[in-house]
């Protein structure tokens, strides 16, 4: 696809980003757009490789050379329409996505790969500022009701597929906001806001109902939803964050990420947050425990907050810079990143075992000490051992747990329900999506475990197909090729 001589007359270039010392003084999005033959330029680099290893890197299996070669030929429209054959929200994934389908790209064997994420962006915006994406409401109506509860990726997709295939369908959200934590966890200079609503007004343009600060289990209960829909799909996401139980958690200055994250998106969006109640890392001493996106999201809201330094921390080792022999092309390569807030400032460090904290009510020390990895225990897990002699403490005001999420909330629908859970405590679904409950289906992270927006997209498409098959006995729905 593309030129097939592009790959060799064309380096990966990425767009344009606004420069680290100014960008951290807004919340906007820093990104600058390609010129039109930057734009051809990186589609020509697509190889027209016999096996497009791309698309299995592509949880979406997204028809990569096909929108490449579009995109090189000049035919945006068209690449428009492949794009939004697989990926409902490909502004999203344009955004959000660490693309693995550019660690799959066989140029990525000894070249830089495609740059796919940034192509799929640039067709997406495009296709907004030529007003090409416009409602698709669906011809007829089937007459079966569907409730999603959860209005994150998994949720947004699922309902947009459902109601095209002539389902009404009844988002119901939790938060003030639609768009879980695409609306309120992900912070603005990684995706505006504007980005979520123009496609909710887009989808309640195509007859969705969305109904905000409806907390299911609580404002209305699931044998409610049972007894008025058809269809109940859960996508409530993976929303219990891991905690850390040690002395001193207790102390005030010790945040959950997800409580820091939020609370400046809804400052963001307007909102007035008492000073009593306010998190905030201005001329702070700031300590991160995490090292993934979202302890990554912390650093840079924190250095925009105005904090006087940011400690960023890892319990395990830091990754080489290139890959190991045992992690091979196509795999995902487990290596250094560096993400764009961390191109900012801040200061990054491994092999950290955190003890406790102290203070007078409020958190003002930190003291831990350095770590070793052996080989694996019997249960499979590399051994970890204290290094003796490497304890330290550090002086710090404000300290965010950022080490992921373990399932999602029991409290409320899950138990009402009585749904069955699998080991990890996720909603347990068969290949159907199907719960241990008749007509209730779970999707996106709530089941799979936390997972990357990408996935979350792929499993709201596909339970979205599995619900029209089992009310209607056959579907069109286009499966998820993987």
């Amino acid at each position: 696809m593309g030129k097939p001589t592009g790959f060799k007359e064309y380096n990966r270039v990425a767009p344009p980003r606004e420069d680290p010392n100014n960008r951290i003084s807004h919340f906007k999005e820093f990104y600058g757009n390609w010129t039109l033959q930057d734009s051809q330029n990186q589609g020509a680099r697509c190889m027209n490789c016999a096996v497009p290893f791309c698309h299995s890197g592509c949880p979406l299996g997204n028809l990569i050379p096909d929108f490449n070669d579009a995109v090189y030929r000049n035919e945006w429209k068209e690449a428009l329409t492949i794009l939004h054959s697989t990926n409902n929200f490909p502004e999203f994934t344009g955004r959000l996505c660490p693309a693995p389908c550019e660690s799959s790209c066989v140029l990525n064997i000894n070249q830089d790969p495609v740059a796919i994420e940034y192509i799929e962006k640039a067709i997406v915006d495009k296709g907004w500022e030529e007003g090409w994406i416009e409602p698709s409401p669906p011809q007829h109506r089937t007459g079966k009701k569907i409730a999603v509860v959860g209005s994150g990726p998994s949720g947004l997709a699922a309902a947009q597929q459902l109601n095209r295939a002539g389902h009404s369908v009844t988002v119901l959200e939790r938060s003030e906001y639609i768009g879980g934590l695409l609306r309120l966890g992900i912070p603005d200079f990684k995706m505006e806001k504007s980005v979520v609503d123009r496609r909710v007004k887009q989808m309640q343009s195509e007859g969705i109902s969305f109904q905000t600060s409806m907390d299911v289990g609580n404002d209305i209960s699931g044998q409610e939803l049972l007894d008025n829909y058809d269809s109940v799909l859960l996508t409530i996401g993976s929303t219990i964050p891991r905690d850390l139980n040690i002395p001193g958690r207790d102390l005030q200055g010790v945040h959950f990420a997800m409580e820091f994250l939020t609370q400046q998106n809804r400052v963001n969006s307007g909102q007035i947050i008492p000073s009593s109640d306010r998190i905030s890392a201005e001329g702070k001493r700031v300590l991160i425990l995490g090292g993934g996106d979202t302890g990554s999201d912390c650093l840079g809201t924190a250095i925009r907050q105005g904090a006087e330094i940011v400690y960023q921390y890892e319990l395990v080792s830091e990754p080489p810079e290139e890959r190991r022999s045992s992690n091979p092309w196509p795999d995902w390569p487990l290596i250094l990143r560096t993400s764009t807030s961390q191109e900012e400032g801040g200061e990054r460090d491994y092999d950290i075992l955190t003890s406790k904290f102290t203070g007078n009510n409020k958190i003002e020390k930190m003291y831990a000490q350095k770590v070793s990895w052996g080989p694996p225990d019997e249960t499979g897990r590399p051994k970890m051992s204290p290094l003796s002699g490497s304890e330290f403490e550090m002086d710090v005001d404000l300290v965010l747990l950022a080490m992921g999420f373990i399932h999602p909330q029991h409290e409320g629908i899950v138990n009402e329900l009585g749904l069955e859970l699998d080991p990890r405590g996720n909603i347990l679904t068969n290949e159907n999506k199907s719960t241990s409950v008749p007509n209730v289906f779970a999707a996106g992270d709530s089941s799979r475990g936390q997972s990357l927006v990408v996935w979350a997209l792929a499993e709201g498409r596909e339970v979205a197909r599995q619900i029209d098959l089992s009310l209607m006995g056959k579907t069109q729905i286009r499966p998820v090729l993987q």
